[in-house]
């Protein structure tokens, strides 16, 4: 419905500054909703706004762009560094006039639901109204607001740290030296983070893209006199570059082709003949990629070779890019690494399983993520649904139709959550998905059919991203994803022009601008 000036009376409130929310406040603005975007913090960006220094890009630039806003020419790299990317989010907020519609400083505190609709029935979209308590945290004032629906885009990699559990007595507490988490070096200027760094044994838990950022700029800063010490538990294939021996990695897994010799969520027995054919073709191209990551960064020399496979990392979006020189440091003795399933804490520094002498440490920075989950689910007041955001022990971890909503909780998305291999590309679909759906352009199927599409992506997580798959990530699958959504729009899912080309040219973001 309308208020006679082309606006809808619906109000949406979205959660979160970030790029989901950013473009998920575009397509509501596109379908005539007037949205309001409540940011914490005081500036947009989410992760990007307040990151390691030196941390780059992940995702090759052409793959981590909006459809309808490409990089400028006078960005040049292929990963561009924290501030570019900043800077490129920045100019499509004011460019699409985003932030009259942000309340910066505006902490969303809880949701809660109310109203007569039984989403067991099949109806999301429902008549009820959800209350967003929102606090302004400059005044630490709060203000109840009721909106027709939410989009939650809140993220995974913020605001709760997942702190390792320790033994009795075995725990910082026990340690004469400062633990942190990386989400607080992360807020440091680069100035902050070089003296708080300079002159110490720093010690730096995880192996994953803060980890290897982190470890870097230690290492720059002390030397060799004080090398930093890298604590893994896991070894990752961690990528020197996107051109393993030379070849293009984008049209090993990012083409319809490669999508064959995957086993697909629902797929018919023609597809899934198909992917067991061309299963050694799916070894191959793991194994490809695998013996240049272990040529380049001489990971069988440092006892760095992962147990699992390519396959498992790209499906599980593990993917890290390891930063320039980061072996050659650890063969100059500026970086030591260390493999230990677990640790704990001594007066001196840490002591890992199964050694009895410990490393010693001034400053020890546990890079060890967040607990994304936990962030997501309290910010429900219902323990209902904060139960059934949890998922159990032996489903998806956020069980989603689509990766954005949930079949049980009436009028509310969650957007950026799930993650890809390129999160910019995936969330933006996302969200044009959930446009047309608040537009009516098609509806939801019954709950029980959303319920067995979610068990049927699960499925594919278990057997692809292994112990991992509770991450809620589509990985090796994102065109056999956005098919769906291009077909519940009713867009055409054949995105590109010829043969050749829609089966082994690389999908991205250009490839859907709009409906064809």
């Amino acid at each position: 419905m309308g208020n006679g000036d082309g606006r809808r009376k619906e109000v949406i409130a979205i959660i979160g500054g970030g790029i989901s929310g950013l473009l998920a406040c575009k397509y509501a603005i596109s379908k005539g909703f007037d949205p309001i975007v409540f940011e914490s913090e005081s500036s947009i960006g989410g992760v990007w706004s307040k990151t390691i220094e030196s941390t780059k890009l992940q995702t090759p630039k052409p793959l981590y762009q909006f459809s309808d806003f490409p990089w400028p020419d006078s960005v040049t790299e292929v990963f561009p560094d924290q501030h570019t990317v900043l800077e490129y989010i920045e100019s499509y907020a004011r460019h699409f006039d985003l932030v009259r519609h942000i309340q910066f400083n505006n902490k969303v505190l809880s949701l809660s639901y109310e109203g007569d609709g039984d989403s067991s029935t099949g109806e999301w979209m429902s008549n009820g109204k959800w209350n967003v308590t929102v606090q302004h945290t400059p005044t630490l004032s709060i203000k109840v607001y009721q909106v027709d629906y939410v989009v939650v885009c809140v993220g995974k990699f913020s605001q709760v740290p997942n702190i390792p559990e320790f033994p009795e007595n075995k725990g910082p507490e026990a340690f004469e030296g400062k633990v942190i988490h990386s989400m607080d070096y992360s807020k440091m200027d680069s100035t902050t983070a070089t003296d708080f760094v300079k002159g110490k044994h720093v010690a730096v838990v995880g192996f994953q893209k803060s980890g290897l950022d982190i470890a870097m700029e230690s290492s720059t800063v002390n030397g060799i006199e004080r090398p930093c010490t890298v604590i893994i538990r896991t070894p990752h294939w961690n990528v020197p570059d996107y051109f393993p021996w030379g070849f293009p990695m984008a049209k090993l897994y990012l083409n319809r082709f490669s999508e064959l010799t995957v086993h697909k969520p629902g797929e018919g027995l023609l597809l899934y003949l198909i992917a067991t054919i061309l299963s050694p073709l799916r070894w191959g191209f793991s194994k490809f990629v695998e013996s240049y990551i272990k040529h380049k960064l001489r990971l069988s020399k440092h006892g760095m070779v992962p147990d699992h496979s390519f396959l498992n990392e790209l499906s599980a979006c593990l993917i890290s890019t390891v930063p320039q020189g980061f072996y050659d440091r650890v063969e100059e003795g500026r970086l030591k690494l260390k493999k230990a399933k677990s640790f704990g804490f001594t007066k001196q520094g840490i002591v890992l399983e199964g050694q009895a002498e410990p490393i010693k440490s001034d400053l020890v920075i546990l890079a060890t993520g967040f607990k994304g989950i936990d962030k997501l689910k309290h910010i429900f007041e219902s323990p209902k649904y904060q139960q059934l955001i949890a998922g159990s022990d032996d489903s998806a971890a956020v069980p989603l139709y689509r990766e954005c909503i949930h079949p049980q909780i009436p009028q509310l998305a969650i957007i950026g959550f799930s993650e890809s291999i390129a999160n910019l590309y995936t969330s933006e679909i996302r969200c044009r998905w959930l446009a047309e759906l608040l537009d009516g352009k098609f509806k939801l199927p019954s709950v029980k059919m959303m319920e067995k599409d979610i068990a049927e992506w699960d499925k594919y997580k278990k057997r692809y991203s292994k112990k991992y798959y509770r991450k809620s990530c589509i990985g090796a699958l994102h065109i056999w994803h956005n098919d769906q959504l291009c077909k519940d729009m009713g867009w055409n899912p054949k995105r590109k022009k010829g043969l050749w080309a829609e089966w082994f040219e690389p999908y991205g973001p250009m490839d859907y601008t709009g409906p064809i």
